[in-house]
């Protein structure tokens, strides 16, 4: 054999050489990247090591408690409980407890032997003829479309397998929320999907008859979210499918615009008539609003307005900034609205100043993902949390953070038929409704080891957080509680600016 090279090596490299000239041609004459003008070719290796940042990050370079949004000890205890498997650990913690702001749980030295059965917590007020009982831990609002069909068919059957209740987002009840007969918290949001006229108004018709149904337990009116507070968004009519068009009640031919505010209040008293609506029309079935907090002074002014109608909603549900699945701007991601440890403190402590606290039952949602969280935002307040990419994980999500470009790997936030497919509803099922149970489970066992065994009995005291290399100290001590009633006997300093300046009548 001749050591010569072929000719068909010479067309080869011959066609390489030509088409990587042409490459260095075109990138020395093109304007849009500085880059590639100054080195060509060679300067695509730039792009694509950006591109594959993040995997490499994730999968090769990050430790195993300092990853972002979730670390991978997070995620691999969500995995294990998806599994069916108690999320174990070995040789001690990784985290470094001795760092400020490091948060841990206050155990009994007389811990109750026997946690028993979870408990539940009834949602409904004097004015709900339909009461609910809810699960301490319940998938979080994710619409299908931002959702793959067999996403959302997974968690509502993993919610029925689990008895516990599916938020349906504001996309409206489509017919993967209803394919099993898990429970769903119906989410109304600013475009009233479901229940809109043809000019994007609330239709009370609609909204009657469709909450009707029996597997909706709950109807909720989105104020705002975490990822996203106080914007609206649009789906440009090119992405509106005949599936979306008639599951929304929006038409093809037209954007679909969701405005950053509502039409059907413009006031607190407005806001509280028209949850009493909602409960109204849906039977008395419970009504509430979710919102993430942006200041003390306006959910006072709820207070204010729910006082002054007579008519309480039956829940809130508090979201805090740092939620959030698919997408949203990072401006809004990372500097808008309150955190939901300091939201969900302030409307806790907003109905106990204003005597309203045992008519309204609150839920907490934000990275809630384990047992600890829960008993954590029970402590600050909650009677329920609400998850959602802990639920995503169960499901399948491998953090790949590709939400918003249709492209998602595992099949859990795309309409890729191709990548859809991948989420199989048998098995997701499963690992849903084990990932629910086993987290509640936990949940119990850790207020067991506190030595409570109903969530009433939780205290301030039960949550420290070192707040200096050498001092920890607790929650009653960090944070101010109100006294049930003192905003309306006499508001104390920190709070008489804000309460004075809140009205039932403005925001």
């Amino acid at each position: 054999m001749s050591d010569k090279p072929s000719k068909y090596l010479k067309a080869a490299l011959g066609g390489t050489a030509a088409a990587l000239g042409g490459l260095a041609a075109y990138d020395l004459t093109q304007t849009k990247y500085a880059v590639l003008r100054n080195y060509p070719v060679l300067g695509h290796m730039r792009y694509l090591l950006s591109d594959i940042g993040p995997e490499l990050r994730q999968y090769f370079i990050e430790r195993n408690w300092d990853g972002r949004p979730f670390s991978r000890d997070q995620r691999d205890g969500i995995y294990a409980r998806a599994r069916g498997e108690v999320a174990d650990g070995a040789f001690g913690t990784v985290q470094d407890v001795h760092e400020e702001g490091h948060e841990y749980l206050v155990h009994s030295i007389t811990p109750v032997d026997e946690p028993g059965e979870p408990p539940r917590v009834e949602i409904g007020g004097k004015d709900c003829t339909q009461p609910y009982s809810m699960s301490l831990m319940n998938i979080s609002a994710m619409s299908f479309g931002s959702l793959s069909k067999n996403a959302v068919r997974s968690m509502n059957k993993g919610a029925e397998m689990g008895n516990f209740a599916q938020d349906t987002g504001e996309g409206g009840v489509s017919p993967y929320h209803t394919e099993s007969n898990g429970d769903l918290i119906w989410e109304l949001g600013t475009g009233y999907f479901a229940a809109r006229t043809e000019d994007g108004d609330f239709d009370p018709v609609q909204f009657k008859e469709k909450s009707a149904m029996d597997q909706i337990k709950m109807t909720e009116l989105k104020l705002s979210q975490g990822a996203k507070p106080g914007l609206g968004g649009v789906l440009p009519a090119s992405k509106i499918t005949k599936e979306i068009s008639e599951i929304r009640g929006v038409p093809m031919s037209k954007d679909c615009i969701s405005p950053a505010g509502h039409r059907v209040f413009s006031t607190p008293v407005e806001l509280i008539e028209f949850i009493a609506k909602m409960r109204e029309l849906s039977g008395g079935k419970p009504a509430g609003f979710k919102l993430c907090v942006g200041n003390r002074r306006e959910v006072l002014s709820i207070c204010k307005a729910i006082r002054e109608v007579g008519t309480a909603p039956d829940f809130i549900v508090v979201d805090g900034s740092e939620g959030g699945t698919g997408a949203a701007p990072i401006d809004y991601e990372d500097r808008v609205g309150m955190t939901l440890t300091h939201g969900l403190m302030t409307v806790h402590n907003a109905l106990v100043g204003t005597g309203l606290r045992d008519e309204i039952k609150v839920g907490a949602s934000g990275k809630v993902v384990g047992g600890a969280d829960i008993v954590t935002r029970l402590i600050q307040g909650a009677d329920f949390t609400n998850s959602a990419r802990g639920m995503m994980m169960a499901t399948g999500c491998i953090m790949a953070q590709q939400c918003n470009t249709g492209h998602c790997p595992s099949g859990v936030a795309t309409q890729d038929p191709r990548r859809n497919r991948s989420v199989v509803v048998e098995d997701k099922s499963k690992k849903v409704y084990n990932y629910h149970k086993i987290g509640v489970e936990q949940a119990t066992r850790v207020m067991a080891s506190l030595g409570v065994s109903d969530p009433k009995d939780l205290n301030p005291t039960m949550l420290r957080r070192n707040v200096s290399p050498t001092e920890s100290k607790n929650y009653a001590e960090i944070y101010e509680w109100l006294q049930p009633g003192q905003l309306l006997d006499d508001a104390p300093e920190s709070w008489r600016a804000d309460w004075e300046a809140a009205s039932a009548d403005k925001f």
